[in-house]
């Protein structure tokens, strides 16, 4: 079986069928990381391109390790010492250039919204936005959804919670339209400064106090405070975020017991997250890691492992 689509740039892309055979093809590559000899050779041949414009370990270190478990060719290019940063070359070119070379896939991490699709329309292989600006980043979204239902067993109307910087994380972005589109019902909360423009219209239910949202919630994804994509204007400081909107022992005072708590990393200790919560038995934010590996195992495979045309 294959994807409905040639790239994933976006979840708004993947249709129910899509979203599930990712999962299903996740869940068979999770049991290679657990055997004494972690790879396979399913795309031996495959050149795939790590292009990250942007800094990042988890993501990277993730599709690195997925794709050498599947036992593709790396390249790995960032920004640092290159063209770009020395000699001024463009994003156009420095994508046509590589492209040049005939690798297979793009993996592309950018600080700009729609870089991912911009290269996709520059291309012959195939692309995976490894996140963009503050638009998506679909596989934290597709890692995410894979952990919640391999914690609760289903998706279909469970509630879940996402707590901080709405506006600008790319993840909130994704996850949104991907617990919905699984019919999961999703509602935020965080101060007024961090929820978008028009976030009534996005179907959700917006919380001023994450003390009244956790009692009724399955699971809650806290979100980092990214200060490189806002101003000071944006909260007072971090000890007064913590103070209300801060998830820590005391708030989970009246949450369900089953409550799975999540993060997509890095985590701000005491500030998102208290150190007893993050290390506590509801966390799952380690899983999350863990699962990224599998799931974009599965992508890279159901994008490119059995492509016969290129």
């Amino acid at each position: 079986m294959k994807l409905s689509l040639r790239h994933l740039l976006s979840v708004r892309d993947l249709t129910k069928r899509d979203v599930e055979l990712i999962l299903e093809t996740s869940r068979s590559f999770k049991g290679i990381s657990e055997r004494d000899i972690k790879k396979v050779p399913t795309l031996r041949g495959r050149t795939v391109v790590n292009a990250f414009f942007e800094d990042s370990t988890r993501t990277r270190l993730s599709f690195e390790i997925a794709e050498k478990r599947l036992s593709a060719d790396t390249v790995n290019f960032s920004i640092s010492g290159s063209s770009m940063a020395k000699k001024g070359e463009s994003f156009i070119d420095t994508i046509r250039n590589i492209e040049a070379m005939k690798p297979d896939i793009f993996v592309i991490r950018h600080s700009q919204a729609g870089a991912a699709a911009q290269a996709a329309k520059l291309i012959h292989g195939r692309v995976v936005n490894a996140g963009d600006g503050q638009h998506e980043h679909p596989t934290q979204a597709l890692l995410d959804l894979f952990t919640i239902r391999e914690q609760k067993g289903r998706l279909k109307g469970l509630k879940v919670g996402i707590v901080g910087d709405i506006a600008h994380s790319r993840v909130a972005r994704s996850d949104i339209v991907l617990f919905q589109k699984m019919g999961m019902e999703v509602s935020v909360a965080g101060p007024a400064t961090f929820m978008p423009f028009g976030i009534e219209d996005w179907n959700v239910k917006v919380f001023t106090d994450v003390r009244a949202m956790l009692p009724q919630l399955d699971v809650v994804m806290a979100l980092r405070i990214q200060r490189e994509r806002m101003g000071e204007q944006f909260f007072p400081n971090e000890r007064e975020y913590a103070r209300f909107f801060g998830i820590n022992q005391a708030a989970l005072h009246e949450a369900k017991e089953s409550l799975v708590i999540m993060h997509p990393g890095p985590v701000n200790r005491g500030v998102e997250l208290s150190t007893e919560v993050i290390d506590g038995p509801r966390s799952v934010i380690l899983d999350q890691v863990t699962n990224g590996v599998a799931v974009r195992m599965a992508i890279l495979y159901l994008l490119l492992g059995d492509t016969k045309e290129m």
